[in-house]
Formats: C-alpha cells, structure tokens, sequence
C-alpha cells in the first residue's frame, strides 16, 4: 500500500497549477518555449492545410515545453540528491537536455516539411 493520500481532481490539478507556475518563474527556457508556442498556436488554426498536418504541427509544438518540464523535473531531482559534482548526476541531467534536443529536432522537421509541401 503507498503511503499516498486519495486522489482528487481538483487538489491535483493545483497541483499541477503549482508546478506550472514554478516552471514560469525559474526556467527561462521554459518561458522561452511557452512564447514560442503562444505565437505558433494561432498560425497552426488559420494555415492551409489538414487536420492531421495540423495534428503533427501542434503535437510537435507541444513536446517542446512537454520535454522542457521533463528535464527540469529531472534536474530538480539530481540537485535534491546531490549538489557535489558527481558523473552520473551529471549523466543523468545530460539525458534530460538531449531529451529536449530531440523534440527540437522533431519539431523543427516536421514544420519545416510540412510548410514546405504547403508552400512550394
């Protein structure tokens, strides 16, 4: 049995709301990524083309502060255990940042396809 209260909705999604705000406050790259997604989202509604483009933009959009919360998460955690240099912290936070590289990576290539075919 987990020593873990009942679950609530509502007390989860503050929760959630607490993290998100965290995130807003002390992650730059966070905020970076939210800007970028708060200009792009309109673009993705009035473009030219179909739902599942339109699907694959938003999805790969998305991952980015997706990604972005993962590797904070996980830097928060590594600095929880340990704040001394240490490879495998360091490793561990490495794969944080190459997760965020791949849903870069995955975003910028699948716009710049699908733009491409809308526009050439």
């Amino acid at each position: 049995m987990r020593n873990q209260p009942k679950y609530n909705f509502f007390k989860n999604t503050t929760y959630a709301l607490k993290g998100l705000i965290d995130l807003l406050k002390n992650e730059t790259s966070f905020r970076i990524e939210v800007i970028i997604t708060l200009i792009l989202l309109p673009i993705i509604i009035f473009i030219d083309t179909n739902y599942t483009n339109k699907a694959l933009l938003f999805i790969t959009l998305m991952g980015m502060p997706l990604a972005e919360t993962i590797n904070s998460a996980i830097e928060r955690v590594v600095d929880l255990v340990t704040l001394e240099h240490n490879e495998m912290a360091g490793r561990a936070k490495d794969v944080g940042s190459t997760i965020v590289f791949i849903s870069i990576f995955i975003f910028i290539i699948t716009w710049a396809l699908i733009l491409l075919d809308i526009y050439s």
